[in-house]
């Protein structure tokens, strides 16, 4: 299986890489930085080169063409102001996935935020990137040609990951290490059945394997 991440050196695709390439699939993530390619080679993928925030639909579909999976996992960062929000948060995001309609790419991941929602208020840069990632989210929501699955996370940690979380349509609130945030996104891009699902992610008691069949179920 042939996975092509978008925000290839962010800190939950690194772990994801790993996690990927370790169970023997084929792994790429797409940077803007050549200096980051020997990160990606280290954890297991391909660099591919491009700026998503200066790419044209066409350039994007030419990198996912062949893949089995897409997955988003860009963020301009919490240091980014307003406007990186809208160019990345939302632009790049609704690029990623109108791209993988074109190179026919069905399975289509996309890490969201907890509260994210179009219709957010407030001018500050959180409420702006919540805007934005809600924005993007209704957006593959309306794309009838990919199998796409949204993962929104709560508070995400570097403390080492539990394995154990609740994945549900609604958690409330809560904090999530970002090593199990990659353990989950390594079981929804195998697991075609949870398409067509938006789903909260937080720190929990069920394994990760055992939280994912189960929404899958439902």
């Amino acid at each position: 299986m042939r996975i092509v991440i978008a925000g290839g050196h962010g800190q939950i695709a690194l772990r994801l890489e790993r996690l990927l390439a370790a169970r023997g699939e084929e792994v790429a993530g797409i940077i803007r930085n050549a200096e980051q390619s020997d990160d990606l080679r280290a954890a297991g993928a391909e660099p591919l080169l491009l700026d998503l925030e200066s790419a044209s639909v066409e350039e994007v579909a030419a990198l996912l063409r062949g893949a089995d999976a897409a997955v988003f996992a860009a963020g301009a960062g919490p240091n980014s102001g307003t406007a990186r929000k809208d160019t990345v948060d939302r632009g790049s995001a609704v690029l990623f996935a109108d791209a993988a309609v074109l190179a026919g790419v069905r399975r289509h991941v996309v890490v969201s935020s907890m509260g994210a929602d179009p219709t957010h208020s407030g001018d500050g840069v959180f409420d702006v990137y919540l805007r934005a990632k809600g924005e993007a989210d209704a957006h593959v929501r309306g794309l009838d040609a990919l199998d796409w699955t949204i993962l929104r996370p709560g508070s995400l940690t570097n403390d080492a990951g539990t394995g154990l979380v609740r994945l549900e349509a609604h958690t409330g609130l809560g904090s999530i290490p970002r090593d199990d945030v990659a353990a989950v996104l390594a079981e929804l891009v195998e697991t075609p059945a949870t398409a067509g699902l938006t789903l909260e992610l937080i720190g929990g008691s069920a394994p990760v394997s055992v939280a994912v069949k189960s929404v899958a179920g439902n």
